[in-house]
């Protein structure tokens, strides 16, 4: 029995999806173990359950990239985003009124946004999530309460603490831009364009909610 011409396309496009399928995870794997073992862990369960949860967590972030419609290409090899990367940080372009108006209309519980962040000079921007809202001000998963304007409010223990030994970081307005090099890991230093840093399976899982059809 002869297999025709299109089944036998079916069968390679299927056999290379698996490939690459199997690729990411392995590369997704190798990542979050090397994660996971420069960590502190005061408590065994803590370990435990986030070890237990890698194998779902790895297998969908390795199927949505498959799937995922995106301005981004995907590097198989190392499981991440690619994209051309700007010259500079993208988020010196970003208005303080703009950010406001943004987030005082836009704002809702589960939406991925972008934060800057500058730390000892390397730049960078870094996907996040709000997950509570009160009287003019958000919190993100990560990064904690900011203003509308994007600034961050400071709590009395943290000012307490050295302002040089903490990053710089501002709640930026949503633009193709600014996720397109959160979601690739661009970096920055003094001299311009730094070595990207691979996200993290959070950062990864959330760069599956941008729904880049809202950017024009």
């Amino acid at each position: 029995m002869q297999t025709s011409d299109s089944q036998q396309v079916n069968i390679f496009s299927d056999d290379l999806r698996q490939l690459h399928f199997a690729e990411l995870c392995n590369a997704l794997y190798e990542r979050e173990l090397h994660s996971i073992s420069q960590k502190k862990f005061n408590n065994i369960s803590l370990l435990q359950r986030q070890i237990g949860g890698l194998k779902h967590h790895i297998k969908r972030a390795a199927y949505n990239m498959l799937q995922h419609q995106s301005p981004l290409e995907i590097d198989i090899h190392n499981a991440s985003w690619q994209a051309k990367q700007a010259a500079n940080c993208p988020a010196k372009l970003s208005e303080i009124d703009k950010t406001y108006l943004w987030f005082q209309s836009q704002t809702a519980l589960g939406v991925c946004t972008a934060v800057y962040v500058n730390e000892l000079g390397l730049e960078h921007i870094e996907l996040d999530t709000i997950d509570r809202i009160d009287t003019g001000k958000i919190h993100l998963n990560k990064f904690g309460w900011f203003t509308l304007d994007g600034l961050p409010v400071i709590q009395q223990s943290e000012s307490q603490q050295t302002t040089s030994q903490a990053p710089k970081i501002q709640l930026l307005k949503p633009t193709k831009n600014l996720m397109l090099a959160a979601s690739c890991g661009h970096s920055w230093n003094h001299k311009g364009r730094s070595q990207p840093r691979l996200l993290s399976l959070r950062e990864l899982l959330l760069s599956f909610s941008i729904n880049w059809k809202t950017f024009r």
